[in-house]
């Protein structure tokens, strides 16, 4: 009787523990799916990878703990407002300050570079990444900035699971950009930039001015970037913005090439992929870091990647490219 009670104890441990998981790596892919949505618009668009990725995350947290916390707008004209009103008006301004400046990037930067090397335009984004990383660094300081959210550290238990707040408004404005960015691509402009992505040469023949679509698609990723970042510098990952925020992009990068550079459904396949896999790598994988190491669940996300290139080596959605040698 006892040794019944003990197993059936550790099976209801292990079924919380699973779905535990489950909601973690559902939280940490909404992120890399809503960083790898952003990559991949600009991709498609340019046909540039941009490494600053990273940074406009980055960018976009910190202009957001500057207009909620540092200038209180739009919260100091509207006192009498709810906290979460004030703080989520502030969240939009300061992702559309992030969006604005993606696009002054592409047109001081990206745009000059047109026809040049595809390899040296990426060299330029590293660039910039370090410049956009080492100023958010120099006015974040070494303790960061919090970014002041409503919920803090307000969780809710669903069955058998404790979920933070943060993570139920994340999953909800993910579905939310998910759909925007579906309804976009069918809108007059959406379909302008498809049709950049697919031949740029055509599309100026169609008069689509392709110089508004490359800045158009620099906003775009820039404003996806700056919402990841929102989430990944509040509680449960983090308790305020710094340039380490920048990092979580390269657990973006996996999901990306996972689900295909061109594909926005990749993306967010990629993106939900790999944080379950980083989740349960961290969970199940624990009693074995004497022979994996302690940080594996880290990199859990390239060895998939490595795993699924070696059979689709244009990703899970990629559009494959044949090319005469």
């Amino acid at each position: 009787m006892t040794d019944t009670l003990i197993l059936a104890q550790a099976t209801v441990g292990g079924i919380e523990q699973f779905w535990q998981m489950v909601v973690g790596g559902l939280a940490l892919g909404t992120i890399y799916a809503l960083l790898a949505m952003g990559f991949v618009i600009i991709f498609k668009a340019t046909q540039v990878v941009n490494f600053a990725h990273g940074a406009l995350v980055a960018v976009g947290a910190f202009l957001v703990a500057l207009t909620a916390v540092e200038i209180d707008v739009p919260g100091r004209w509207i006192p009498s407002a709810p906290t979460w009103v004030t703080w989520a008006l502030a969240a939009v301004l300061g992702v559309a300050l992030g969006g604005a400046a993606g696009m002054v990037l592409e047109r001081l930067f990206i745009r000059p570079m047109v026809g040049e090397p595809l390899f040296q335009i990426a060299i330029l984004t590293v660039g910039l990444d370090i410049v956009l990383r080492t100023i958010v660094d120099d006015f974040a300081g070494l303790d960061g900035r919090p970014l002041a959210d409503p919920w803090g550290t307000a969780t809710a238990t669903i069955g058998p699971v404790t979920v933070p707040h943060t993570q139920l408004v994340q999953l909800g404005v993910t579905v939310v950009a998910v759909v925007a960015v579906a309804l976009f691509f069918r809108s007059r402009t959406g379909v302008a930039m498809r049709a950049t992505a697919f031949d740029q040469e055509a599309a100026r023949a169609q008069g689509i001015t392709v110089g508004r679509i490359f800045g158009l698609s620099w906003l775009l990723g820039a404003v996806l970037a700056g919402v990841a970042g929102i989430f990944a510098s509040i509680f449960p990952r983090a308790a305020g913005v710094s340039s380490a925020t920048a990092f979580v992009a390269f657990g973006a990068f996996p999901a990306i090439i996972l689900g295909g550079l061109d594909s926005i459904v990749g993306a967010i396949v990629g993106g939900i992929v790999i944080g379950l896999a980083e989740s349960a790598a961290s969970v199940y994988l624990t009693g074995f870091s004497n022979v994996l190491g302690s940080g594996f669940s880290a990199i859990i996300g390239y060895v998939i990647m490595l795993l699924v290139l070696l059979i689709r080596p244009y990703g899970l959605f990629g559009t494959e490219e044949v090319r005469r040698v």
